[in-house]
């Protein structure tokens, strides 16, 4: 006896939602992909997009971002061709003026994250394209199992899984909201009051889920700023290692360009009355002084275009994902390094939404642990914070 498939509607044409969609549709379900505008012009689109589980995190956090990495793996081993817009080339990273990470590096091994401790005359056997006289006296961390994604070509990839699984897209949708009878979703009306009926709903629009959220009377901590990154023309010679350095973070792009980021060019921007996140010419030339003066040679740097916007981070800094307590058939997935957990979470959300079932990996992080509108505090030690959109 055959069955109607599960019609899920996803919102968000960023990595979340294209991840999520394209495993819903492997997983048989009919499947609806709606975005405001184009494919990857939000966050996904101007993001550092670092592959990482660096530093101090949480065990459960850790785990997950662990997991992460693996499926960007098994997605490299499968399809050669994503090796232009997919590396694992390693990262480095240093400390600053009166700071120091061999507590970070510590912290690293007893985790059993591949970490080495570099010292300042072994830099170039790790790192050819950084000038170590760049680097902190005390020496550097590499992480050899890192490495950075371009998302809009993995996205575009995806959302070709996903069609060819027989899933719709729509694009330039514009502001769509989640329609809501008798506590349960009943699917997304577009901004245009078109109706798209679905039996569940997957909310994954970046910085808006937590206003969508809101707005549905399922508050969730937010503390999404305005940010921005920056991207260079080409440069010669090319950069391979993902960099986190004091003052600036740099990793490559598959046309040889580099994307540059740093908090504290990020403290510098403005959000205007109409949204818009204004960036001083000043942080822009900042970022390309920074950068030049870590790399190896001393490369002029130009800007060829600034990525700008709001940068998804919840209020505990752990990922947000699962199913919508008080909404039946309603699920949300809202994190930052969105680039790094994008296939594991798409997968096991997915998993979430056809079986009905929580995934235990994703137990710490679902949307009832803010119940009695108190959120945890912020996880780890502390030890290093990480920079970016990752």
């Amino acid at each position: 006896m055959s069955t109607t498939p599960l019609h899920v509607a996803v919102v968000g044409g960023g990595i979340l939602g294209a991840s999520t969609a394209a495993q819903l549709a492997r997983g048989g379900a009919r499947v609806t992909l709606i975005t405001a505008g184009r494919l990857a012009d939000g966050a996904s689109g101007r993001s550092i997009a670092w592959l990482n589980s660096s530093g101090d995190r949480s065990s459960a956090y850790h785990y997950l971002r662990l997991l992460a990495l693996d499926r960007y793996r098994s997605w490299r081993a499968a399809r050669p061709e994503s090796a232009g817009y997919l590396r694992f080339d390693g990262g480095m990273k240093w400390a600053g003026p009166g700071e120091s990470f061999r507590d970070t590096f510590a912290f690293e091994r007893s985790v059993g994250y591949d970490s080495v401790w570099v010292e300042r005359d072994e830099v170039a056997a790790f790192a050819p394209d950084v000038d170590a006289s760049a680097v902190a006296e005390e020496g550097a961390i590499f992480n050899p199992g890192e490495g950075w994604v371009s998302l809009p070509e993995l996205i575009a990839a995806l959302v070709a899984d996903a069609e060819a699984d027989g899933a719709r897209v729509i694009e330039h949708a514009g502001a769509a909201r989640v329609s809501v009878d008798a506590g349960a979703a009943r699917g997304v009306v577009l901004a245009d009051g078109t109706l798209i009926e679905a039996d569940r709903v997957v909310l994954a629009t970046g910085a808006g889920v937590p206003v969508q959220l809101a707005e549905l009377g399922a508050a969730i901590p937010d503390a999404t700023p305005g940010a921005f990154v920056l991207f260079t023309d080409p440069v010669e010679p090319a950069v391979r290692t993902v960099l986190n350095t004091p003052r600036v973070a740099v990793r490559p792009t598959p046309d040889g360009r580099l994307v540059l980021d740093a908090d504290w060019a990020e403290q510098t921007v403005t959000i205007a009355e109409d949204g818009t996140v204004e960036v001083p010419a000043a942080s822009v030339q900042g970022l390309l002084d920074e950068a030049s003066r870590v790399l190896a040679g001393g490369p002029r740097l130009r800007a060829a275009r600034v990525g700008a916007g709001l940068k998804p981070i919840p209020g505990d800094g752990e990922p947000v994902v699962g199913a919508v307590p008080s909404i039946d058939g309603l699920y949300a997935v809202f994190t930052h390094s969105g680039a790094t957990l994008g296939l594991i979470l798409g997968e096991l959300l997915a998993e979430e939404v056809l079986s009905g079932t929580p995934s235990p990996v994703l137990a710490a992080f679902g949307l009832g642990r803010f119940d009695g509108g108190q959120a945890p505090g912020a996880v780890g030690t502390g030890a290093w914070a990480p920079v970016g959109q990752r």
